[in-house]
């Protein structure tokens, strides 16, 4: 038995990373470990639902402080649009006072990337054949992010980079199944140990049931028939952008579900619908402006097939689900995890751009009926890969060993 420590745990402000912290949490007190996890006080009603061993974890909320050009009362990601996260960032560093007091006791520090690994930060492997998208001329421009302003007088890359520098280990979600060569990059380029968690998802017995709506609703079609998309909860489209993804998923002729926020400009999904969509639809297709359980929902066997942005949380519940996979990326990380998801793993297909960046209707359809038709050659291999690999990943204790040798050697590190 390793010897019991006490962790802290300071997620950035995103429910997708709190929420992977949170699953990390829930493992390392089912061990008997103690875990403090900070976080801010409006992120506390959502999380505390998910911990599972509240005798363990203990939830130590922080006041978020005024910066300029944060929206006041704006604690979380979800608070804001997606070019508004440097002045969250900058909020979160003022919280270092509270920090402080909360981990002085802390000895040892655990850089936890929630996301992908950081491959996207570094110069990648020559022998990885994804060093080839760094070369591609219109992907220049999604890696623009690295340079942007990330907090007080820091951009994205130099914080990341700092964390991977003066860290004592690097702990990565994900698995050597996945991304090793990655991994193994990192771990020679920055001379750090590096410990991977596995997917870190919740258990299956840990999640409420599916809302009756959507039960009822996806009940009413064929098993493997449904078109699911989200763009995830930092993703605001402009007007003419919603309304094309609109048109996209119901020029597939099925039936579906689109989960994305309200477009900029609009306080509501039906006041920027596409002129006669909803009469067009109204028997097989609901767009919904609200959060919903999305594993759930991917679960259910009406669902054939899942659009999504490629966010490292949306690229698991794929993987691990059977619906078939279509990615519309948007920023750095995504379109990398799109990359590998597409490219090397074969398990999916991406939309391509126009000329203009975004997408046209067409091309939404074209992917989705691409690997929605029965028997297309492109369709039946990306199931089949799919299928192959979510086996290996779900084999018995392939996961659960990620997660126990992950403890044990925190153990071993304390």
């Amino acid at each position: 038995m390793g010897s019991k420590f006490h962790a802290f745990m300071f997620p950035w402000f995103g429910f997708g990373h709190m929420t992977a912290f949170l699953h990390l949490a829930n493992k390392l007190a089912e061990k008997g470990h103690k875990i403090t996890f900070l976080l801010p006080k409006k992120a506390l009603k959502q999380l505390e639902p998910l911990n599972l061993f509240p005798e363990c974890i203990v939830f130590h909320t922080l006041t978020i402080p005024s910066v300029d050009g944060l929206p006041d009362g704006a604690e979380t990601t979800a608070d804001i649009p997606i070019t508004l996260g440097g002045f969250l960032a900058s909020a979160m560093d003022r919280t270092r006072g509270q920090v402080e007091e909360a981990v002085r006791l802390a000895c040892v520090a655990i850089s936890f990337v929630p996301g992908r690994s950081p491959d996207e930060l570094t110069v990648p492997p020559p022998d990885y054949p994804s060093s080839k998208v760094l070369l591609r001329g219109q992907e220049t421009n999604f890696l623009s992010f690295l340079s942007y302003p990330f907090g007080d007088g820091v951009t994205f890359y130099e914080r990341i980079m700092t964390g991977l520098v003066k860290c004592d280990v690097i702990s990565i979600r994900t698995c050597q199944e996945i991304e090793g060569k990655f991994c193994d990059f990192i771990e020679r380029e920055f001379q750090r140990k590096v410990l991977l968690t596995g997917p870190m998802l919740p258990e299956p017995d840990n999640i409420k049931p599916l809302e009756d709506r959507w039960h009822q609703w996806l009940s009413r079609f064929e098993p493997g028939s449904v078109v699911y998309c989200s763009l995830g909860s930092q993703i605001i489209l402009e007007k003419e952008e919603f309304q094309e993804l609109c048109l996209g998923i119901e020029l597939t002729g099925l039936p579906f579900i689109v989960a994305v926020k309200p477009p900029k400009g609009a306080s509501t999904i039906q006041e920027a619908l596409p002129e006669g969509f909803e009469d067009r639809v109204k028997e097989r297709g609901v767009v919904w402006g609200e959060w919903v359980q999305q594993p759930l929902i991917l679960a259910h066997p009406s669902i054939g097939c899942f659009v999504s942005h490629c966010g490292f949380g949306s690229m698991w519940e794929s993987l691990l689900n059977d619906c078939q996979i279509v990615f519309i990326p948007h920023l750095g990380e995504q379109i990398f995890n799109t990359r590998l998801m597409s490219e090397e793993l074969e398990v999916s297909v991406e939309v391509k751009r126009e000329e203009t960046g975004w997408f046209s209707k067409e091309k939404i359809s074209g992917a989705v009926r691409s690997v929605m038709d029965k028997d297309t050659e492109l369709g039946n291999l990306v199931r089949r890969n799919h299928a192959k690999l979510k086996e290996s990943l779900l084999s018995s204790g392939i996961i659960s060993g990620y997660v126990n040798k992950y403890v044990e050697a925190l153990e071993k590190l304390v």
